[in-house]
C-alpha cells in the first residue's frame, strides 16, 4: 500500500459542478436487500432518480474497519461477499463498477488530519454494493470506499468527514452506509419479516437521533455515549454508527435534511436513512 504525502497535490480531472451533490446516510440492513425487491431497495433506486447523476460515488462502509485510514485505489474493485449463512444467489452477485485511482489520490490529498493509504486489496463490501447496485445497476459510475480507522474516536471521524466537502463540488456522491440502531445480539429472529417492528428503546433512540440531526446538534451525536442507556443499546459497537458522523461532517450549513426508509426491523435494527442537500 502507498502512503500519500500531505504536501502533494493530485487531480482526478473532475471539474466543479454547478449543483452541489447531496450527501446520503443509508441504513443498509441485511445483505439480502442487495438482491431482493424490498421497500428499502426500491427507495434506493428511487433516490438515484431524484438526485443528480454523480461523477463518482465514495462510500464509508461499516464493514471496512482498519488501523489507519485507507481508500480503494484500484481500477476495478472486486465484489466482496463478507457474510455467511445466506443463499448461494447472494454469493453469486458481482457488481463490476470501475474504480478511479486518480480520484482516490485526490481524496487522500484533501485529508490533512491523517495519512491516507492507497489500497489495492479490498474492494466493495456488502455495505457498499448491496446499496449501490440498486441505485446504479449499469455499474458504469466509479465507486470507491474509504475505510474507518478503528483506533480513533467519534470526533476524529466527524472531523475527517469535513475534509471531504470539496468532493461534493465535483459531483462525487458521498454515502455513509451503516445503521443508526444496530444491536444484533437483541434481534428478534422470529420477527425478521415484520417490517416496522422495533423495541421501545430502539424506536425511542431512533427518534432521538432524528431530532438531533434535524436540530443540527452534532455535538450530542458525536458524544452519543452520553445520551444514556438506550444509546448504548442502540450502539453496542460503533462501526455501523460512525458512517453517520462522516456524512454529518460533510454536511453544508444550507443543506436541507430529509429522512427516508424510516422503519425498524427485527426489534433492534433501524433502516432510517438521511438525505442532506
Amino acid at each position: 500500500m502507498t502512503t500519500l504525502s500531505a504536501f502533494k497535490t493530485f487531480t482526478s480531472g473532475l471539474k466543479e459542478q454547478e449543483q452541489l451533490m447531496p450527501v446520503l446516510f443509508i441504513g443498509h440492513g441485511s445483505p439480502m436487500n442487495g438482491i431482493e425487491d424490498t421497500e428499502f431497495s426500491r427507495r434506493w433506486t428511487q433516490m438515484a432518480r431524484e438526485i443528480p447523476t454523480p461523477q463518482a460515488v465514495l462510500v464509508v462502509s461499516a464493514h471496512w474497519f482498519t488501523r489507519g485510514t485507507q481508500i480503494t485505489a484500484m481500477d476495478f474493485p472486486r465484489t466482496i461477499h463478507d457474510f455467511g449463512g445466506f443463499p448461494k444467489e447472494l454469493f453469486a452477485v458481482q457488481y463490476p463498477a470501475p474504480g478511479n485511482p486518480a480520484l482516490a489520490e485526490e481524496t487522500a490529498s484533501l485529508i490533512q488530519s491523517a495519512k491516507v493509504e492507497l489500497d489495492h486489496d479490498w474492494g466493495l463490501d456488502h455495505g457498499t454494493w448491496t446499496v449501490v447496485r440498486h441505485m446504479y445497476p449499469d455499474a458504469k459510475i466509479p465507486v470507491l470506499q474509504l475505510s474507518i480507522d478503528y483506533t480513533k474516536g467519534p470526533q476524529y471521524h466527524y472531523d475527517l468527514g469535513k475534509e471531504l466537502y470539496a468532493l461534493r463540488k465535483k459531483g462525487v456522491l458521498i454515502i455513509g452506509s451503516g445503521n443508526m440502531v444496530h444491536n444484533l445480539r437483541m434481534v428478534a429472529w422470529d420477527r425478521l419479516n415484520d417490517t416496522g417492528f422495533g423495541f421501545d428503546w430502539a424506536l425511542h433512540m431512533n427518534d432521538r437521533f432524528k431530532e438531533l440531526i434535524s436540530a443540527g446538534d452534532h455535538h450530542s451525536l458525536i458524544k452519543y455515549e452520553s445520551l444514556g442507556r438506550e444509546a448504548l443499546l442502540a450502539i453496542p459497537t460503533p462501526e455501523h454508527y460512525l458512517p453517520l458522523l462522516y456524512t454529518l461532517g460533510v454536511k453544508g450549513s444550507k443543506d436541507d435534511i430529509s429522512f427516508f426508509n424510516d422503519k425498524a426491523v427485527a426489534g433492534s435494527l433501524t433502516m432510517t436513512s438521511v438525505k442532506m442537500g
